[in-house]
């Protein structure tokens, strides 16, 4: 089973561009429609305003909201040309909880990286962790001037979690194509963790595949995975997504925030 529609989140923030076109280039590739979503709140007035400043204000934000969406519209337009069918879907609400929404008739939803070096997120902006807590749905992360998608060499980082195992088929498409799928995990692996099982089943499914086991650094999991993934010139990272609570992500830090924050390369995340 393949992709049969793909939704990209488009704001204006630095980045939006290359993403449309990775993203209408899986869609060529993959023969999927290829649905552009985007959304922005119109925000309201200071409650300090008396009835005169909140209708001016009120008539600028308006007037704010469809400027920016006819731009958002066009960064679309310009961009998604290398796709086959496109659909282009805007709304007024909250990015992250109008992207859920859309994704439920969707196989892969492709975001873009807002890590601590990629800017302030503009009023449009999905950021890939909330999102990948709600959506259901395999998520890629895209950083910032990346705009082709070959995964030709895929790493992909194993542990026997509920998130890596929903990792593996919703990357599968990637997998059966790519010239070599490096199966990672970090750090002395009891037979639990399955990694010649799953290593034989990608082979069922026509990948190339080999298995490593890497030392720990003092760097942490998601650094050498990274530069492990540097190392063999891979350009695509497959892995589950929030294995631990998320709450103890934000309050110790963990694979996932890592990844999410500094991956040079794509990660395709399911949780």
């Amino acid at each position: 089973m393949g992709y049969a529609n793909i939704l990209v989140s488009v704001d204006l923030d630095q980045g939006a561009a290359e993403r449309v076109r990775l993203a209408a280039g899986l869609a060529k590739r993959f023969e999927a429609d290829l649905t552009g979503v985007a959304a922005r709140l119109i925000l309201a007035p200071p409650a300090f305003t008396n009835m005169q400043e909140d209708g001016i204000l009120r008539a600028a934000e308006e007037r704010r909201y469809r400027d920016e969406a006819a731009q958002v519209r066009a960064v679309f337009t310009r961009h998604s040309g290398e796709a086959l069918r496109t659909n282009w879907h805007f709304a007024e609400g909250h990015p992250t909880t109008n992207l859920v929404r859309e994704s439920r008739a969707a196989d892969l939803v492709v975001v873009g990286r807002h890590g601590a070096a990629d800017g302030v997120p503009g009023p449009m902006a999905v950021l890939p962790g909330p999102l990948l807590m709600e959506v259901g749905r395999p998520v890629l992360v895209v950083p910032r001037d990346t705009e082709h998608l070959g995964a030709d060499r895929i790493v992909v980082a194993w542990k026997d979690t509920l998130e890596a195992r929903r990792a593996i088929p919703a990357a599968m498409p990637f997998l059966r194509e790519a010239d070599h799928v490096y199966l990672i995990s970090v750090g002395d692996e009891p037979p639990s963790q399955g990694t010649e099982a799953v290593a034989d089943h990608l082979r069922r499914h026509g990948a190339n595949v080999t298995i490593h086991v890497l030392d720990p650094s003092l760097r942490g999991e998601a650094d050498d995975v990274i530069r492990f993934a540097r190392r063999e010139y891979a350009d695509l990272i497959v892995m589950g997504a929030y294995g631990h609570s998320r709450l103890r992500e934000w309050a110790f830090g963990g694979m996932t925030q890592d990844i999410l924050q500094t991956a040079p390369v794509c990660c395709l995340m399911s949780h």
